[in-house]
């Protein structure tokens, strides 16, 4: 009988691709999204939609009901709103993340896998080593990711609710967002280039992001989900990184200089060789291969989009 899967978040970015993934290797999903950053044109038309909340636990229940995993991806995400909306980053990302797994365990669901984030590093030296870097948070979003993690961990551990977390690092791809909130410095570049305006980069740009396709991200979270591992964290990143002003140069010359702004780290790079060993995963797309691919997909869009 197919596998039944719950993508929470499954209607934003990485979600979406997830589901995508998920539904290509034969699964039967079941996405649920509040759809404050996801979109609805984003959930896959083979897929079950339940627009609900994680906050809302009665809600969670009834998503996790004949479920045979749960892919937790849900999340109020990034830095910057985190600080400007403490309460509701608490709620999405603790709260809401207890919920999904106490639905988990009273459905009895066979697995979770857990999206975290590499902002658990802070301003750690690099590379990033997930079993004995410390953590240094910057901001109240790397904070709640990080209690996401331990409650995940803890229900493994506890009720023997088999899980995993994996902490991306800078995912980027078709669908990332470029403007608003939840923006990503490659997609605000890439919208800010089509539109023929001049790249920001905050401060001298010599902060270093390590970049990972959202096509990785996915084989990742599909190959921690068939394995027989669970209690562990994983880094998903390219193992490779690039400064903000390498960046922009890549993608227009026609730059700006703003300050620096709070919460940013200096340096993300992760070390890649645990995931490797127990998983056999590896990144298949280079930051090359990827750039180019998505500078060619936004001149498509916009040319799509264009009056006739």
């Amino acid at each position: 009988m197919t596998a039944k899967i719950l993508v929470t978040g499954g209607a934003g970015f990485i979600g979406s691709h997830l589901v995508e993934g998920l539904l290509a290797k034969g699964y039967t999903v079941r996405v649920m999204d509040n759809l404050a950053s996801g979109r609805k044109d984003w959930v896959h038309p083979e897929s079950e939609f339940i627009e609900a909340d994680i906050c809302d636990a009665n809600a969670c229940l009834r998503a996790a009901e004949g479920m045979d995993a749960i892919f937790h991806m849900a999340a109020m995400s990034r830095a910057g709103p985190s600080l400007d909306n403490i309460e509701i980053c608490t709620q999405s990302n603790i709260i809401g993340t207890q919920n999904i797994l106490v639905a988990s365990r009273a459905k009895k669901v066979g697995k979770v896998v857990y999206s975290g984030s590499s902002t658990y590093y802070g301003n750690q030296p690099a590379p990033h080593f997930e079993y004995e870097t410390p953590s240094q948070f910057l901001n109240f979003y790397a904070l709640t990711k990080y209690m996401g993690e331990q409650y995940t961990l803890m229900f493994d551990n506890i009720f023997r609710l088999p899980a995993v977390v994996l902490r991306y690092f800078n995912v980027y791809g078709p669908r990332q967002p470029q403007e608003g909130a939840y923006a990503l410095v490659l997609g605000i570049f890439l919208k800010r280039w089509l539109e023929n305006k001049p790249l920001v980069i905050h401060g001298e740009g010599r902060q270093r992001r390590d970049f990972i396709h959202v096509r990785d991200v996915v084989r990742a979270n599909i190959m921690a989900l068939e394995s027989d591992v669970h209690g562990q964290i994983f880094n998903v990143g390219s193992g490779t990184n690039i400064s903000i002003q390498e960046l922009a140069d890549l993608i227009s010359k026609n730059q700006v200089h703003q300050q620096r702004r709070p919460g940013d780290a200096e340096i993300t790079l992760a070390d890649i060789r645990r995931i490797t060993a127990a998983l056999g995963w590896r990144p298949e797309i280079s930051f090359d291969d990827g750039l180019r691919e998505m500078m060619s997909s936004v001149k498509a869009d916009m040319l799509q989009l264009a009056p006739l």
